[in-house]
This record gives structure tokens, C-alpha cells and sequence, in this order.
């Protein structure tokens, strides 16, 4: 009994309940979601769903659309991404500093906000379709496939340019001065040298872009159009099936895991098929580019960067301008939008600071738990957990609120319709960040630290608290930070698990511009971009962390 409680407390202990948690949270909704695609109306084993979708032309005509997307919007974010990461990373500019800090930023921009700002400038009544039309041009119309893929690229591109400079930062030099050496030309070189050990990165990136198109609901339902889309459609079979038979939006929902699941093998495949070890380096000086080079490389790089940025400074100047029903005043300003929203209908803020202060606690906590025993305590079942945790990273946030809702539906644990599964909802969803960020301290923190601590006769759990938690203190700020940034402008999650009274501001913002008061949107997407930053503000400011550092 004394081996065995030294063997697994607290430790082991610790684990196992980490597994439950998820078990219960994760694998058991996804596990109800597969059931219910493979039973018919009777509860008999059934593939009539399949059968079904693959006899729908209209199903097979929204999955090529989908996969079409998917690929045009991935393609274009590494044209995009990756030249800009490489003139970041080898080329000294004007503004270098602050052009390689925004991409960043732009992650914390809610995807509602910029599909409704991109309705305000290039819409039907949008600001510059409107004066390019007093000029007598008249602009093609921003929905439908030219919307999708130009505003989603913008969105995406991010996750590429990141993963791509972090490789060509942890690049050495030397293995290009070498091929250069050779005879090789400076060309042949980056082909031969650089670009294998790029597409790791490339690749892992490419895989999470690909995935959060094929899952995006929020801007395929705001400029889709007639666009017919996977996820919309699993998002109206939900609807249409509210309180009768599951069928179709389980089998649709099985198939979006599928496409994401089939993408990760492929990737798996090639990144560990051309893996390269990188021993450490010096990586190669940036060179200074000068007059007419330099102001290309600022105007090409600063000309992406504001539009990426457009939506966030579109959505402030319309949250001040005078509306009229549907109507934008561009150039009168009012505070009238901004007065409804905190005087007539504050609730949506509410409730999104409050269920997305609660996802964040019980994520971060999770996380702090989870991230240790994945690092520190490395054992068959920790890489168990460490695999369950990433699971939902890879499935769309229509498709967990539909396996949640379909799960807590009835039983002895009913969820569904209280604000209890929306912060359910939100932790599982985001939790994969939470933890990811947690445990980027502990691979810095000897084990040696902790084993002293023990050796004085301090417990193992005392020590993690005395000893490992404020060295984390830092990366568990980060996280929390992480959270709450990405739960409280969830949308495609929200729509599914949300109820009557209690709408989150990005629920509201959706339905005021599918109602087309872009006006009142805009008012609660300028309070929401503000209770976004706020915290990343203090944080930088008050404990010193630069979550966007360009180093």
C-alpha cells in the first residue's frame, strides 16, 4: 500500500483525473456525435446517412465548395505568409520592428468583426462600393468566392508567417554559407538547404489554416452568399433537426472531422518523411536594404498589414457614425449605436465577460495541471493525455457545440439550454491553447529545481506550488490571456450552444448585420475589440509581458 501511494500520488492520481475530465468531455461527446451518424430513426446501426448525403447534389456540390476553399484560402496564406516572414527574418527595413509585431496582433481581431467591417467598406452599401460608384465605377460584388477567399486569407496568413519565422529564426547560417561555398547559386541554395527545412513548418501551419476554413461558419455565412459551404450547411441541418432525429447533422459533422483528419495524416506523412535535425547555430545577420529596395519591401509588407488591419479601424469609425435602419451616414458621427448598446441592451456584454471569465478559469487551472504532467511527468499516460488535449484543436466549433449539445441533451447531466454548457463548450474548445502556452516555461525549468526542493523534505505537491508555479507565472498569464481573447469572440461554437437570454456580444453583433443594422454592430464590436485589448494591454504594462515580441 506504501509502494503503491508513492508510485501514483499525487502524480498519478493527478493524471487519471485529467483523463476523466477529458473522457467525459471530449472523447464521450465525439463519441455520441459518431453513434448518432451511424443509427437511423429506429436507433438500428444504419449508414443511411451517408447514403443520403452522397445521393444529394447539393450536399456534393457544398463539400467540393468547402474543400475548394479550403485549398484556394491555404494556398494563398502561404503566398502570402511566407515571403513575409523570410524579409522579416533576413532583411533590415524602415518599421521592420512594427511590421513584424502587427501580423500578429491581428489574431485578436473576432472573426464576426471582420466579416462585418469588409460589409461596411466593399458590401452593397459599403463605403468604398458607394464612392467608387459616385466616380462611376462600379465594383463586382464582395460576396459570394471573392469575399471569402480575400477576407479569410487575410485572417489566416498569420498562422503561416508565424510558423515560417520561427523556423528561419532557428535556421543556421552556416548550412547556406556552406552550399554557397560549394558553387552553388544563391538560388539553388535556398531551394536545396532552406526549403526542406521550412516545410515542417509550412506544413504544420498549413494544416491548422486548412482546418479553421473548412470549419469557419462566420464569414462563409456573412459573405458566403449563394455559396453552398460544408459547415453552414451541418450548422442548418441542426436547426431543421432541433428536437427531432440527429442523422444528418452527425453524419455531416463526422465527415468535416474526416476531411481535417485525412489533411493531418497527409501532413504527418510528408513532415516526417522530410524531418531534418537542426543542430544549434548562429542564424544568418539581416541585411540592410537601402532606397529604392527598402521602400518597396516597407510598401509591399505595410500594404498587407493595413488591410488586415482595416477591419479593426472601420469598425471604431462606424461604431461613431450616424445610421439610419440600414442606412451608414459616412462623415456624421453619432453616439446614438453606442448609447443603445450600454443603455438599452447591455446584457450580451455581460454575459460574454462573465462566461467567458469563467471558460477561462477552469482552463487555465486545467491547463497549469495538464501542461506539468505532460512535460515533468512523462509517462504512457500522460502522452495519452497530451494526445486527447490537441483533439480539439482539429474540430470545427459548429461541430463540438452540436456533439455537446447532442450529448448533455438529456440524461442524469442536462446542459443544454443553461449557460453551464456554453463555458463547458468554450474551455474544451480552447483549451489546447491554454495548455500549449502553459507549458512553453517548463521545458526551461531543471528538474533539479524541483528534486532539491523534495530532498529538503518538501512534499512533491508542496514543491510544485512553492517551487514550479511562480516560474510559470509568466506563460500561465499568457494563456489566460490566450483564452480569453479567443472565448469571448467565439461565434461558430456560441451559435449552436447559446439559448434565449444569453447572447454574447458576438452573437449579437451576427444577428444585428444579418438584420442589417451594421450601425449597432459596429457599437458592440468596438466594445468587444476594447474588452479584448484591455487585458493584453495590462499585461504588457503592468507585468511585463510582451505577448507580441518580435524577437
Amino acid at each position: 500500500m506504501i509502494l503503491l501511494k508513492s508510485k501514483w500520488w499525487p502524480w498519478g492520481v493527478l493524471t487519471l483525473v485529467c483523463l476523466v475530465i477529458l473522457a467525459f468531455f471530449v472523447l464521450y461527446p465525439l463519441g455520441v456525435l459518431f453513434n448518432n451518424s451511424v443509427r437511423d430513426d429506429t436507433g438500428a446501426l444504419s449508414l443511411a446517412g451517408f447514403s443520403q448525403l452522397l445521393d444529394d447534389s447539393q450536399f456534393l456540390f457544398a463539400l467540393r465548395n468547402t474543400l475548394v476553399l479550403g485549398v484556394s484560402v491555404t494556398a494563398l496564406s502561404i503566398f502570402i505568409g511566407v515571403p513575409l516572414a523570410y524579409m522579416v527574418a533576413r532583411y533590415e527595413f524602415p518599421l521592420k520592428n512594427l511590421v513584424a509585431v502587427l501580423p500578429v496582433v491581428t489574431i485578436v481581431i473576432p472573426e464576426v468583426i471582420v466579416g462585418q467591417s469588409w460589409l461596411l467598406v466593399l458590401g452593397n452599401n459599403g463605403l468604398l462600393t458607394n464612392f467608387m460608384g459616385y466616380l462611376g465605377i462600379e465594383l463586382p460584388s464582395f460576396y459570394g468566392w471573392t469575399g471569402l477567399i480575400f477576407s479569410m486569407t487575410l485572417v489566416y496568413y498569420t498562422y503561416i508567417y508565424l510558423g515560417v519565422l520561427a523556423a528561419l529564426r532557428g535556421f543556421d547560417g552556416q548550412l547556406e554559407e556552406a552550399g554557397l561555398s560549394l558553387g552553388t547559386s544563391p538560388l539553388m541554395t535556398k531551394w536545396r538547404v532552406l526549403a526542406p527545412l521550412m516545410l515542417p513548418a509550412v506544413a504544420v501551419n498549413a494544416l491548422i489554416v486548412f482546418s479553421l476554413v473548412v470549419g469557419n461558419f462566420v464569414i462563409a455565412t456573412l459573405l458566403g452568399s449563394r455559396v453552398s459551404l460544408l459547415s453552414v450547411m451541418t450548422y442548418n441541418a441542426f436547426v431543421n433537426e432541433m428536437g427531432g432525429s440527429a442523422l444528418l447533422q452527425s453524419t455531416m459533422s463526422v465527415i468535416s472531422i474526416f476531411i481535417v483528419g485525412v489533411v493531418l495524416f497527409m501532413q504527418k506523412h510528408v513532415v516526417e518523411r522530410k524531418l531534418y535535425t537542426m543542430t544549434a547555430g548562429r542564424a544568418p545577420a539581416a541585411m540592410r536594404v537601402r532606397s529604392g529596395a527598402a521602400a518597396i519591401f516597407t510598401g509591399g509588407v505595410g500594404f498587407i498589414i493595413f488591410v488586415s488591419f482595416l477591419p479593426l479601424i472601420i469598425v471604431f469609425i462606424a461604431a461613431f457614425t450616424e445610421t439610419s435602419g440600414p442606412v451608414m451616414r459616412w462623415g456624421s458621427w453619432s453616439f446614438s449605436s453606442l448609447s443603445r448598446v450600454f443603455n438599452s441592451a447591455p446584457e450580451p456584454i455581460f454575459n460574454s465577460i462573465i462566461f467567458a471569465s469563467l471558460a477561462t478559469l477552469a482552463g487555465v487551472l486545467f491547463a497549469i495541471v495538464a501542461s506539468y504532467l505532460i512535460i515533468k511527468k512523462r509517462t504512457v499516460f500522460t502522452q495519452l493525455l497530451d494526445y486527447i488535449v490537441i483533439l480539439p484543436l482539429t474540430i470545427s466549433g459548429t461541430v463540438m457545440g452540436i456533439a455537446l449539445v447532442q450529448t448533455f441533451n438529456t440524461g442524469w447531466l442536462v446542459l443544454t439550454g443553461t449557460s453551464a454548457i456554453m463555458v463547458l463548450c468554450y474551455a474544451v474548445r480552447r483549451l489546447p491553447f491554454a495548455v500549449r502556452n502553459a507549458s512553453s516555461t517548463l521545458f526551461n525549468i531543471p528538474d533539479s529545481i524541483e528534486e532539491a526542493s523534495i530532498s529538503l523534505g518538501v512534499s512533491p505537491l508542496m514543491s510544485f506550488f512553492r517551487v514550479i508555479l511562480p516560474v510559470m507565472k509568466a506563460s500561465i498569464i499568457s494563456a489566460a490571456i490566450l483564452m480569453w481573447v479567443t472565448t469571448i469572440s467565439e461565434l461558430a461554437a456560441t451559435v449552436v450552444v447559446y439559448t434565449g437570454g444569453l447572447e454574447t456580444m458576438p452573437i449579437t453583433i451576427f444577428r444585428q448585420v444579418d438584420g442589417g443594422r451594421l450601425g449597432l454592430a459596429s457599437a458592440y464590436g468596438a466594445v468587444l475589440i476594447t474588452v479584448i485589448i484591455a487585458p493584453i494591454i495590462i499585461s504588457i504594462k503592468l507585468f511585463r509581458i510582451n505577448l507580441f515580441s518580435a524577437k
